[in-house]
């Protein structure tokens, strides 16, 4: 048995390393192949300086090849990964039936791409604007640190990065 691919999406510029770092943990752990994409190749840079290798640019991710993607938040995951290539590709996953998700802020880029309509999620909420960004989207906010919703699994922030992974390993492993 081919062990899951998982793909964990970070920005090239300000993702979130504790994000990043503690959800990879737990999937690796786990035994899942974890992939980390991104929207240019080489390395990304963290908010903290660190940097993370690029295995695929997220413009040439094929959704077939993978059986989850999640997108890890940070202050440039707006900018570096709110955009038509990252929407399209959370479309496609979606239809897929794959697994997929978001940590931090990034939950505002699945809602946006229309992959969250009518289901439960959570996300960072530090400019008190998640509320509304999820109601114009038609997503049903729940106010928890992580919420599994089916195989979409959304979490507040660096605090409950493990616990994201755990989450995310629970719904690869049962599929």
């Amino acid at each position: 048995m081919t062990k899951k691919k998982v793909v964990l999406v970070i920005a090239s510029s300000g993702y979130q390393p504790i994000e990043y770092s503690g959800t990879r943990e737990e999937l690796e752990n786990a035994g899942l192949r974890v992939l980390t994409a991104s929207d240019t190749f080489g390395e990304a840079i963290a908010t903290d300086n660190s940097t993370t290798r690029i295995d695929v640019q997220l413009v040439s991710l094929k959704i077939s090849d993978i059986d989850g993607i999640f997108f890890i938040g940070g202050a440039g995951a707006l900018s570096c990964l709110d955009n038509q290539t990252s929407h399209q590709i959370l479309k496609e996953a979606q239809k897929a039936r794959k697994s997929l998700g978001a940590i931090c802020i990034s939950s505002r880029i699945l809602a946006r791409a229309g992959v969250l309509k009518e289901k439960k999620a959570t996300g960072w909420d530090g400019d008190g604007k998640l509320a509304g960004i999820f109601k114009e989207h038609g997503v049903i906010y729940e106010k928890k640190n992580v919420v599994t919703d089916g195989t979409i699994i959304t979490a507040t922030g660096p605090s409950v990065a493990h616990d994201f992974g755990l989450a995310i390993v629970r719904v690869m492993t049962k599929e």
